[in-house]
């Protein structure tokens, strides 16, 4: 019992199972659903719920008919998928005995961090998803906005790697004395986590159950999925900022890989669900702002070293920084909200495009098929660069050049 314990909360689980899973569990949630995993939605309906409070009328403001702000975070499944996952992660940090408030020696990362968080919100909800319904649930749904997105965040991250590797974006290092050896938990909250941990999940459960015996099914289904994925992210210690920031810096790609091969195993699920239940894939529109909002997606989770899902459980290993990341996401998507049609960037960067999916053009095989090879492709370029790069010296030359 106590191994099985130590495998499942003290230790981290591999990258690859825990992307694997969240593809099979992607995949099963639109099968049930008819919606995907996704969370920045959500974020500008808190945003918007934000401005009602304040007394902002936004009725009038397109972004928000567009994603519709029916009911309220707890009504939605939109909303259980979120805070889910925060529970989820809180769960099993708990239940490791992981939690521990850690403030950021530099002041300036909370600055730093809120803007990363303001450019990343922005650039996920112009492109209409962040790097999960505009990546890693959108290419399962063989929507073409996903591969623009992928393109675009690749090269924001390269450009975000770049800032913040200047001197003047580091500042000045802060030495401190100690004893160089990392802090011990105590015996009193090695005992106290899990057990508070315990509780947060029994409490969550009779929340679920609750759902149920009142016909609220959908909420429920929300709420376990949303667990579900919080549980995997936390415990795969999954984050899509790694998996291209790392590339550019260290080469490291064991977390590209392992989101490769997760849509590969989502959308081989994802086109059979389609398929046996005559379901509509979900496509988003692929235009200018697609290309654009995921540029500023990538410098900005760079910045805010974190991306959605990675800031998410951070914030739950109680890493006091990505607070101001959080915020920073709901002002960014809200901001982009207002100048959707207040500021011209619909007729700007979206009018122009159209949604367009791969089924009807390639047919289901043709579109998986395609599907499959262009992320085999991603793959075996990581497999290479992660064998070839080194951090400061770039590519290995070969013998005899």
């Amino acid at each position: 019992m106590k191994l099985v314990w130590n495998k499942v909360f003290n230790n981290y689980w591999s990258p690859y199972v825990a992307m694997g899973l969240a593809g099979v569990l992607s995949a099963l949630y639109f099968g049930l659903t008819s919606t995907v995993w996704a969370v920045t939605g959500e974020f500008t309906r808190l945003g918007g719920h934000i401005l009602e409070f304040f007394g902002v009328d936004i009725s009038g403001w397109a972004y928000f008919n567009l994603i519709k702000m029916n009911g309220t975070t707890f009504t939605r499944t939109d909303g259980w998928i979120v805070w889910g996952m925060f529970i989820g992660a809180l769960i099993t940090i708990l239940l490791s005995n992981s939690f521990k408030i850690r403030i950021p020696k530099q002041k300036r990362r909370y600055v730093q961090g809120f803007i990363g968080g303001v450019i990343a919100g922005f650039g996920a909800r112009l492109a209409l998803g962040c790097n999960l319904a505009a990546f890693f649930t959108g290419v399962p749904q063989f929507s073409l906005h996903s591969w623009i997105f992928i393109v675009a965040t690749a090269l924001g991250t390269y450009l975000g790697a770049k800032v913040v590797s200047t001197t003047w974006w580091k500042g000045k290092p802060i030495l401190r004395k100690g004893s160089g050896k990392p802090a011990s938990p105590s015996r009193k909250s090695a005992r106290i986590q899990p057990l508070i941990g315990a509780l947060v999940a029994l409490a969550y459960a009779g929340l679920i159950l609750y759902f149920f015996l009142t016909g609220r099914t959908m909420l429920g289904i929300a709420a376990i999925f949303g667990a579900a994925f919080g549980i995997l992210i936390e415990r795969g210690q999954i984050c899509f900022t790694s998996a291209f920031r790392d590339l550019w810096i260290s080469g490291r790609a064991t977390m590209t890989k392992a989101i490769a091969l997760g849509m590969a195993v989502s959308s081989v699920a994802t086109l059979f669900i389609i398929l046996y239940y005559g379901l509509e894939p979900i496509t988003k529109i692929a235009a200018p702002s697609t290309f654009v909002g995921g540029v500023l997606f990538g410098v900005g989770i760079v910045m805010a070293a974190g991306c959605e899902t990675g800031m998410m459980y951070r914030l739950m290993e109680g890493q006091v920084v990505f607070l101001p990341v959080f915020a920073g996401n709901i002002l960014g998507a809200t901001a982009l909200a207002y100048a959707w049609d207040h500021m011209g960037i619909y007729n700007l960067l979206v009018k122009s495009g159209s949604p367009i999916n791969l089924i009807p053009v390639m047919g289901p095989a043709g579109a998986l098929l395609v599907t499959l090879l262009l992320l085999g492709i991603g793959f075996a370029v990581a497999v290479y660069w992660q064998k070839n790069y080194r951090f400061g010296t770039g590519f290995k030359k070969e013998r005899g050049l």
